[in-house]
């Protein structure tokens, strides 16, 4: 019988494994040389394409690092997936045959006002940007088709252009004369963020996109309309000096 003076003996607890009570989906597994490698070859990917100016091919890409062309498109496309995220603001695109980022589209209205307080934009003249639109839908086209269809000379318009690298020549055509043909370039994609030709907007598209970019702003000072030049005439003949009578 215990002594009620006797203080009561304290029971140590049990010893508990803090281990077993987490959720065994909350224990991340542990990282292998192989899971760092390829999270190192990721984000050097994720670099290159970052600092690239054009868009940077898998092969390019392949060739540089030493890796297979497989592995580089199968990470291009996990960072893409990343970048589609909500909560980035930019993406990873492919353009013109190779992969560069930008910013996504839901932002383009505030990056387009936020450009504007920064620098006057660039734009061209709505002669340029009706000839281009000829060129990328009529394309190759020569000079007198393109004049046919727009009803003036546009000799000027095309030089700016080409100084501007959004059409380059494409050879002549074996016709009389053989003029000399133009089709849009990769700097035409990249302005326009397409990925190649079939993602050009439809006509009506288009005339609506021009629309919306005069709207809002005067148009800048038109480029120079090469006039055709005058039918030469012959000088009228003298008239014979009457002889002294």
């Amino acid at each position: 019988m215990q002594n009620e003076d006797q203080a009561p003996q304290e029971v140590a607890p049990a010893e508990v494994d803090v281990s077993e009570l987490i959720p065994e989906e909350a224990v991340a597994p542990p990282v292998t040389e192989a899971d760092s490698a390829r999270r190192d070859l990721k984000s050097l990917i994720e670099a290159i394409i970052y600092i690239t100016e054009d868009p940077v091919t898998v092969e390019q890409i392949g060739r540089a690092l030493e890796k297979p062309a497989d592995e580089i498109a199968a990470l291009i496309a996990e960072l893409t997936v990343d970048y589609a995220a909500p909560e980035r603001g930019l993406v990873v695109r492919e353009v013109a045959g190779g992969f560069k980022m930008g910013t996504k589209p839901e932002h383009h209205e505030a990056l387009k006002s936020f450009a504007k307080s920064l620098k006057p934009p660039v734009k061209l003249s709505l002669a340029a940007l009706e000839t281009l639109a000829v060129i990328a839908y009529k394309q190759p086209v020569t000079s007198p088709e393109i004049m046919e269809i727009r009803g003036v000379q546009g000799a000027g318009v095309l030089k700016t252009l080409l100084d501007r690298k959004l059409i380059v020549t494409a050879g002549r055509k074996q016709v009389v004369g053989k003029p000399m043909m133009y089709k849009t370039s990769k700097e035409f994609l990249l302005q326009f963020g397409l990925k190649d030709l079939s993602e050009l907007p439809t006509l009506k598209e288009f005339e609506e996109l021009r629309r919306l970019s005069l709207s809002d702003e005067p148009e800048p000072e038109p480029e120079p309309e090469v006039a055709p030049e005058p039918e030469p005439t012959a000088a009228p003949e003298a008239e014979p000096e009457a002889e002294n009578a």
